[in-house]
């Protein structure tokens, strides 16, 4: 397998969960190529990308050495390994862990599914039902309730300081709008959004880094 001594990230540029380790190799001053993808037009279904990913999705992180990486929240955990982007302290990295896992069952679900249907996938919306809309804002409402009861008390969910279970969360929850749901009753959601978008090292989610 080809290498390029650097990380490559196969990338779509509007999904969320690509933009995910976009953020956190930005934030970790890790540089990095993008290779991107166009699901639209089976091209993470193509045999090549098959064998790097056999669930054919993005993205797909490809290590220095060659080796691959799926899922998100898995490329998160390891390019923040040892960084203070995951907690010394055992049970503060579970809780890391927690909002890791609750943002893939309980939120993702809803809250990417109706903004890619709603908003990125071409004619989407004719093709969905009012009652699969109803259900994700109804799930995806409550995925907002737990994650705005926690921010009434903590500035982060990473416990004390920002870290990857921020970057999870964040990159869907600041473009739920685009899923239809209104943010206006979270305030604490809110400012927990501006506080992301003004830490040092943040970029937004049409950011890109030169594969120069």
């Amino acid at each position: 397998m080809m290498t390029t001594g650097r990380y490559t990230l196969h990338s779509m540029q509007d999904s969320g969960n690509c933009y995910k380790p976009r953020l956190a190799l930005h934030h970790l001053g890790i540089p990095f190529s993008i290779v991107d993808v166009d699901i639209e037009n089976g091209e993470s279904r193509t045999p090549d990308f098959l064998a790097l990913n056999p669930n054919g999705k993005v993205p797909l992180l490809v290590l220095p050495d060659g080796r691959p990486l799926a899922e998100s929240n898995a490329m998160l955990c390891h390019l923040a390994e040892g960084s203070a982007l995951v907690p010394d302290d055992p049970y503060e990295r579970a809780c890391v862990w927690q909002w890791l896992f609750f943002e893939q069952y309980s939120h993702e679900p809803q809250i990417a599914v109706a903004r890619y249907w709603l908003h990125l996938k071409p004619g989407g919306a004719a093709m969905v039902t009012a009652e699969q809309i109803a259900g994700w804002q109804k799930k995806g409402a409550a995925a907002l309730g737990v994650m705005e009861r926690h921010l009434e008390r903590a500035d982060w969910f990473g416990e004390h300081r920002f870290s990857i279970a921020d970057i999870a969360l964040y990159a869907y929850t600041h473009v739920a709008h685009e899923g239809g749901f209104d943010l206006s009753p979270y305030p604490a959601i809110g400012a927990w959004i501006d506080r992301v978008a003004g830490l040092p090292g943040h970029v937004d989610i049409a950011w890109r880094p030169s594969n120069g």
